[in-house]
This record gives structure tokens, sequence and C-alpha cells, in this order.
């Protein structure tokens, strides 16, 4: 991945809300935020703050395109241009994560009978990498990612809880997305697994990645963000 060449952020939120209506509770409202606006540009990472419950995974989701707003739009530049992901085609949504757009979370899709290193494997394959490229590629990711090797022929079904976020990462980080949105990727790490990911992250933003995130972990928070984002402030306007 190369830095793009322009000026134009990777990410521009414009007046974003979301509204969630609880059917089955007489179809109470709960706003979540309002006017919400947020621009990043290639080579930052913009870290999400405020309390548990401000909105802050709504958020992330909407920029995913999982969740769909109330108004506003969310513009991801993808292949030189900005796509509005919430009104982009079903089509358009998945390849823009395909090439530009990732999430990486917490959590692992576990894959019934697919090998770890098939899995990491994957997703190089699936952007036209050679076999035997994309099969180093992965190999190196692993062990950078000191998953052991006798672990790589099998299914992450029966992993730890952080064993499976380490394939997750390498799944995530091995692609060299130009847009990552980063849900609490150290939750389940120790400490030298946390350092590990952080060189990950660093290393992106230098290629130009640009990046929203959500830390718990202050240490890990610090060591990444280029600036935080409020999301709180948005809240009273809701």
């Amino acid at each position: 991945m190369t830095p793009p060449a322009t000026n134009q952020p990777a990410i521009r939120v414009e007046n974003l809300s979301k509204l969630f209506t609880l059917h089955n509770q007489g179809a109470t409202v709960i706003p979540v935020f309002a006017e919400l606006a947020l621009e990043v540009f290639p080579g930052e990472c913009v870290v999400l703050a405020g309390e548990s419950g401000i909105g802050k995974s709504t958020l992330m989701r909407t920029i995913y395109g999982n969740y769909l707003p109330s108004g506003g739009g969310v513009h991801v530049l993808h292949d030189g241009a900005p796509v509005d992901i919430t009104r982009a085609t079903a089509h358009e949504v998945l390849d823009i994560r395909r090439r530009t757009l990732g999430y990486v979370s917490q959590f692992l899709r576990v894959i019934p009978r697919v090998s770890t290193l098939d899995l990491v494997t994957e997703p190089l394959l699936e952007n036209g990498v050679p076999a035997d490229e994309a099969h180093d590629r992965a190999v190196a990711m692993l062990r950078a990612l000191r998953l052991p090797e006798a672990h790589w022929e099998l299914p992450p079904a029966t992993f730890s809880g952080g064993e499976q976020q380490r394939v997750n990462i390498a799944r995530s980080f091995i692609r060299e997305y130009p847009v990552l949105l980063l849900d609490e990727p150290t939750a389940s790490l120790d400490a030298a697994n946390r350092a590990i990911v952080v060189d990950l992250i660093k290393a992106a933003l230098a290629k130009g990645a640009a990046m929203v995130g959500i830390f718990h972990d202050l240490d890990v928070r610090d060591a990444v963000a280029t600036r935080l984002f409020d999301v709180s402030a948005y809240k009273t306007a809701a």
C-alpha cells in the first residue's frame, strides 16, 4: 500500500445522526448522536473518546456500513473518489470492504474446518496476490504475531481468545487496507502481543493508512492516537 496522492480525507462523516427505535417497547426512540462531523486523513489514527454507551461502537458500525444512519452520510475514499457507504449498493459495499475498508474487532468470526494459515492467506488471494507470495506473507505475519506454528494447520475455533484475536489481526493487517477501523484490537492480548500490534498500527500509519479506533487500554491509545475525537460532544444535540 502506498499513501494516496491526495489531500482528500479517507473518511468524511457529514451531519450524521442515529436513532434506534425499540419496536418491542412501544416504538420508543433512543437518540445516539446527531449532526456528527468527522474527517480522517491518510496517516491519521483518530481515537474515539467518551464514556461507555455514548455511541462510539455505533459510529464505527455506521462507518463500516453495518448500521444505516437516521441522517447524514459517510464518504469513504475508494479508487480515488469518495463513495457514500450509507447509500452504496450491497455490491459496492462488498467491494469497498474487500479492497479499501477493513474492520479489526476483538472477536473472530470462526470459520469451521478452515486452517489458520488458509484464513490469513485468503485476503491476499482475493486481491490477486500470487499463491506463493500470499503464503510467504501469511507465514511472516503469523510469526510476527507469535502464533505457534503448530496451530497454523488447525482451525482457530478451539484457540484461546487472545490467539483468535491475533488471527483476526493477521487477516486484517496482511491486506494493507487504506482505511482501517479498530474496535478494541488488543483487548485480549498480553503486554508483549499488545506491543506487536502497536508496531503494526504504526507501520500501517507510516504507509498512509487512515484509521478510526476504540481503545480502552490507555497506554495503547496514547501510543497510536494522532488525535482524539469526543463522540459525547454530539450527544447533547441528539
